[in-house]
């Protein structure tokens, strides 16, 4: 984790490490002690995350110790289904309606759709905690979350916020996530001002314009988008179409109620609008979307990596970038054995626009990122071997 001196604690924050599902059979006692001792009881797991704080450190401090247990806890919930070859419409294995089983087969519910929910449920569980905590100390403040777990056989990258996380591969480039900002989730947020206008207060409207409407454009007829269009309409601009909108600016100055950069994170449940009542809560979501890659459908080579950043790498490398990077930096170290920590802090200091050898300079089309930056970088080969 690198503090470029942005605030006087490092609000990024970062965390792995292995997790150990406990798996219960049928008719023991919870309690046994031999359930303990025996490894072939537990189902593990490898996690790492990233989590970039604003408005302080401490709701990513409280997440990066928090949210391993969360998704350790949600796959205990539902192990009996994950552990079967196709969930039971019961955990207790019971058949109450002929059309249970039918239900799960026509509906294609499989073991990782139970990862999927468990991940999802683990980021709202963890977000109710962090506003707990908050309010129980006086603080305030949110992060961003990007979580990855490989599971049987499997990687689940789970995010909520504008880190990123790619699978550089020989010959491709997965992205393994998507950035959540007030522009890429302008339906979803436009759409919740719809059925809650009283979120409001009368201060914001809904509507998207190209630009911040004046007083001379009442009675024009102006582009304009709600929440159910992908496209662009004409709208006759009302004295209403003056309040400040919703979702205001664009690219990296897009905010959320004039206020957040990011759609979704953990935390801010007492954060509001400047000057107002206006709790901006209710329209940044906790819950991350989960993409999965699926190993035994890959033929992985020495060098494929994950590659898991904060905002800061993201905002001056694009995808293409970093792979090309890691590629190259790769094949010139293959006898380091620390190459991989190597070139995570390679790529920061590219991204910081440093010189690396005789290489790795940004170019003059390139601005340095003086943003805290996080990295891991997380080699995909031999990952079941101790």
């Amino acid at each position: 984790v690198i503090n470029a001196e942005k605030s006087e604690f490092n609000e990024d924050q970062a965390a792995c490490c292995q997790i150990s599902i406990r798996r219960r059979e049928p008719g023991l006692e919870e309690d046994e002690e031999w359930l303990i001792l025996c490894s072939m009881q537990f189902l593990t797991g490898c996690y790492w995350a990233l989590f970039d704080g604003h408005g302080g450190p401490e709701a990513a401090i409280i997440a990066s110790n928090y949210l391993h247990y969360c998704i350790k806890q949600k796959l205990e919930e539902v192990v009996g289904g994950i552990t079967g070859a196709r969930p039971p419409m019961h955990l207790s294995g019971r058949c109450v309606c002929d059309s249970d089983p039918q239900f799960v087969e026509e509906k294609h519910i499989h073991a990782e759709d139970l990862v999927v929910g468990a991940l999802e449920n683990a980021f709202q569980e963890c977000d109710e905690v962090i506003g707990q905590e908050m309010e129980a100390t006086n603080q305030t403040g949110g992060c961003t979350a990007l979580a990855a777990l490989y599971f049987q056989g499997k990687l689940y990258v789970a995010n909520a916020g504008d880190s990123r996380a790619i699978l550089v591969l020989k010959d491709n480039v997965v992205p393994m996530s998507c950035e959540f900002t007030p522009e890429t989730e302008r339906q979803r947020i436009q759409h919740l001002a719809f059925l809650f206008p009283k979120l409001l207060d009368g201060e914001f409207t809904r509507f998207e314009f190209p630009r911040r409407l004046k007083g001379d454009d009442v009675g024009q007829k102006v582009l304009y988008r709600d929440y159910f269009m992908e496209g662009w309409g004409y709208k006759t601009v009302e004295k209403a179409d003056l309040k400040y909108p919703l979702v205001h600016g664009h690219g990296k100055q897009a905010r959320l109620l004039g206020t957040l950069s990011v759609s979704r994170g953990l935390g801010d449940h007492q954060l509001k609008v400047i000057d107002t009542n206006i709790e901006v809560k209710p329209f940044l979501s906790c819950i991350p979307k989960v993409n999965v890659f699926d190993f035994a459908l890959h033929d992985i080579k020495e060098d494929d990596v994950l590659i898991m950043a904060t905002d800061g790498l993201w905002d001056v490398l694009c995808n293409k970038e970093v792979a090309h990077m890691v590629r190259s930096f790769l094949a010139e170290n293959r006898t380091d054995p620390h190459r991989f920590s190597e070139l995570a802090k390679c790529l920061v200091c590219r991204a910081r626009g440093k010189k690396i050898g005789h290489q790795w300079m940004l170019d003059d089309s390139h601005e340095a990122s003086y943003d805290d930056i996080s990295v891991f970088v997380i080699p995909l080969h031999n990952r079941d071997k101790d």
